[in-house]
């Protein structure tokens, strides 16, 4: 009778517990549902990082084409300026990795990309890269692809069946001087920025139409100068302060560098580290929120790890923190159901993703074609 009794008990404890998270669970998702409605931007939303770069070479044309396609929200892409004044798409502040750099200009192979002009880019090879490093993904085509300026990022978007958006991060921005303005003249010349026409939200439909969206483009940053800028230059667009773990950035607690940690891989380091209070991190979204973000880009743990898992700034507390604060929280960089079902279960709005394919099947809005038959119609 004791133990049926301790029995019932446990488990009523045990199912309370479990019901106390399906509803905080249920509560974020409405939270972040209401903030996304609220800015004119799609909830749950599909970020293509670089495009579908899993699948092509990231900011190439078949990459943003295949994103296009498949049903993303956002292209997103990270913007730099050549020496001759043109905004690009190029992650790296270098263009040794995704480029033939070494053998066109091989003196010059670590210079920043705001040393070469457009036409000095425009002669890489953005392509072959990829080929070699993921043989299985390999396509003849591939090779000799361009980097892209954002006039052609904008072709592309406006190009298809489906309009997605734009989600621009301003990268190493104190680099380039005034990029800020360069961004808001030319989003305004494309007819991207138009405050005296607001666009409407539009819904139903089985094309994307964010374009049509007002949170048709957002802006990122990881630096508070240029989130400043950023505000100042375009108060109405929506913005996200990108968030990483590290002195300088959010305050971890202390812990030896990864070199003195005797970890092999950076990946179970960055598991490790922990935000150095809740204070600490409750100050970097009050200043997101006062300088005008609607929304964070936290880093993601992922279950496989790998390059692109970092600190765990996705925990339900924070997350349900950003969301009380009245900011959408857009984790990056997440690739695989094992993190989809589990980074969305602590109440998050939508994912960075290099395989958008892979998260609109999550989200139950797969592409009714598949990803060779959308690179071959484009003849890739």
């Amino acid at each position: 009778m004791e133990v049926s009794v301790y029995r019932s008990r446990v488990t009523g404890a045990v199912l309370a517990a479990v019901l106390s998270c399906v509803a905080v669970s249920a509560g974020a998702d409405e939270m972040g549902k209401a903030l996304s409605e609220k800015a004119g931007i799609p909830y749950p939303a599909v970020i293509a990082h670089r495009g579908a770069s899993y699948d092509a070479p990231e900011s190439t044309a078949p990459a943003y084409l295949l994103a296009r396609d498949l049903g993303a929200d956002y292209l997103e892409l990270d913007l730099q300026r050549t020496r001759d004044g043109v905004l690009i798409a190029l992650h790296d502040d270098n263009l040794r990795r995704t480029t033939n750099v070494t053998q066109r200009f091989p003196e010059r192979a670590d210079q920043p990309v705001s040393s070469f002009t457009l036409a000095e880019l425009k002669s890489l090879d953005a392509g072959t890269w990829f080929n070699v490093a993921h043989p299985d993904r390999a396509r003849p085509t591939y090779a000799d692809q361009k980097i892209l300026t954002l006039d052609e990022v904008i072709d592309i978007a406006e190009g298809g069946t489906n309009k997605p958006g734009l989600y621009i991060e301003t990268k190493q921005p104190k680099l380039f001087p005034g990029i800020e303005k360069d961004l808001k003249e030319k989003l305004a010349a494309r007819g991207w920025v138009d405050t005296s026409a607001p666009a409407q939200v539009v819904t139903g439909g089985k094309t994307v139409q964010v374009a049509s969206m007002p949170g048709r483009v957002v802006l990122q940053t990881f630096e508070k100068s240029s989130m400043e800028l950023l505000q100042q230059e375009m108060p109405n667009v929506p913005k996200v302060l990108l968030l990483w773990l590290e002195s300088g950035s959010i305050e971890p607690r202390p812990m030896p560098s990864f070199a003195d940690s005797g970890e092999k891989d950076k990946a179970a380091y960055y598991a490790k580290l922990e935000v150095k209070s809740k204070e600490e991190y409750a100050s970097w979204l009050d200043w997101a929120k006062q300088h005008g973000a609607l929304g964070i880009g936290p880093s993601s743990a992922l279950t496989h790890g790998g390059d692109q898992s970092y600190a765990d700034l996705v925990q339900p507390w924070m997350n349900q923190m950003a969301h009380e604060k009245g900011l959408i929280v857009h984790p990056y960089t997440v690739d695989e159901a094992v993190d989809f079902q589990k980074i969305s279960a602590q109440g998050v709005d939508g994912f960075f993703t290099n395989r958008p394919a892979e998260l609109l099947k999550f989200y139950d809005r797969p592409s009714s074609d598949t990803i060779d038959t959308i690179l071959k119609r484009h003849g890739y």
